[in-house]
């Protein structure tokens, strides 16, 4: 692993600068609290389990002003979130970091909650904002001397799902509501889009509509692309009006493709060509998403979409869905090694454990309760 002569620095100028420091941090008082920074700047799902925690803040505080530090590529699908009130891009590790800093110091929060952020930046960032009261969990190794916070809440966070360690860091904030579903509107132009492109398509609404998620953000959460098309093509065996959208990011285009291209006629891949407001809006037309353990999972989960996500070695009760539990089948399969090396695993085989069989029998059971009348 490569040392960042910029950690070293950062470190030594944070030590510095909290030494001579002369904020008053010794007693926190909601009712002082007029502007406040959530910073959840890292991956797609992670933001929007951080969605419960900023709700039950504005709930606590609705006469602040919120301003959320949220990963650039993402922060235009949470535009619309009724408990933000801006936004301020984080690029990642150190580009344009003296420029964010800035910008959060001019927020010029009293409170910082870092729901979930990249370190050794995210910390050192809710410090430089200038918030006297900062809080986080779980507490930083290295820059634990900046938090408010000297306990985790948890006797070990790492073994509760990820909106709950939100909710538990919130909870520091005298924020009191544990309502655990996550926060997404979809955008009316996005889903007029998306409705003219599935159009086009030939996909009338009429008949299933049945999404895939093959890719994931790292290899070793990746249910295999062959276990993919073998589902694909019994679904439309069964179900031969149904249709068959392969979603992805502009990187797994050519997984998706490939997939497409192999289940045949009755699959479409729609990977790299949709904005994240579009995939939001396409996801909510569809009738089930398999998926791996990705944001892709968590936007459906978001939308009360059906889904059948896919877990190994990835926890489903750390990640997976907690709400509205009777629209997701969640798979599992247990570990085959121990320990995981996850990322750094060259020849991921663990998913393999997961059958075409059960995934495709609650494919059918999901499309049965999608498409049978309300009571």
């Amino acid at each position: 692993m490569k040392l960042n002569p910029f950690d070293g620095l950062l470190y030594i100028s944070m030590k510095i600068i909290k030494y001579f420091d002369k904020r008053d941090s010794s007693s926190f008082s909601p009712c002082n609290i007029k502007n406040i920074l959530v910073i959840s700047s890292t991956a797609l799902g992670d933001t929007l389990m951080s969605t419960p925690a900023i709700r039950a803040v504005r709930i606590r505080y609705p006469n602040a002003h919120i301003t959320a530090c949220l990963n650039v590529r993402y922060a235009g699908l949470f535009a619309g979130n009724p408990h933000i009130d801006t936004i301020l891009p984080y690029y990642g590790g150190y580009r344009k970091f003296l420029r964010t800093a800035y910008a959060l110091r001019q927020a010029n929060p009293e409170l910082a909650l870092i729901f979930h952020g990249n370190e050794p930046q995210a910390t050192p960032l809710a410090y430089l904002s200038g918030a006297r009261f900062i809080f986080k969990i779980p507490i930083s190794r290295q820059y634990g001397f900046l938090l408010s916070n000297k306990s985790n809440g948890f006797d070990n966070p790492w073994r509760h799902h990820a909106i709950d360690v939100r909710l538990k860091t919130a909870s520091f904030a005298d924020c009191t509501e544990d309502d655990r579903s996550m926060v997404l509107d979809v955008d009316a132009a996005a889903l007029t889009h998306v409705k003219a492109a599935l159009s086009a398509l030939g996909f009338n609404g009429a008949h299933p509509i049945i999404g895939f998620q093959p890719g994931a953000a790292q290899l070793y959460k990746a249910w295999p692309k062959g276990y993919f098309i073998e589902l694909g093509k019994r679904i439309l065996s069964l179900y031969p009006k149904a249709r068959i959208v392969i979603t992805g990011s502009a990187d797994e285009r050519h997984l998706a493709g490939e997939t497409a291209a192999a289940i045949g006629t009755g699959a479409v891949s729609l990977a790299g060509t949709l904005s994240l407001k579009q995939l939001a809006a396409l996801i909510k037309t569809l009738s089930v998403l398999v998926t791996n353990d990705t944001g892709t999972m968590h936007i459906a989960i978001a939308l009360g979409t059906r889904t059948v996500s896919l877990f190994c070695p990835s926890n489903h009760w750390g990640t997976g869905a907690v709400t509205e539990r009777h629209l997701h089948r969640i798979i599992s399969a247990e570990r085959p090694c121990t320990p995981c090396i996850t990322k750094k695993c060259r020849t991921p085989h663990c998913m393999n454990a997961i059958s075409v069989d059960e995934v495709l029998t609650a494919v059918t059971s999901s499309i049965k309760m999608e498409l049978s009348p309300s009571p």
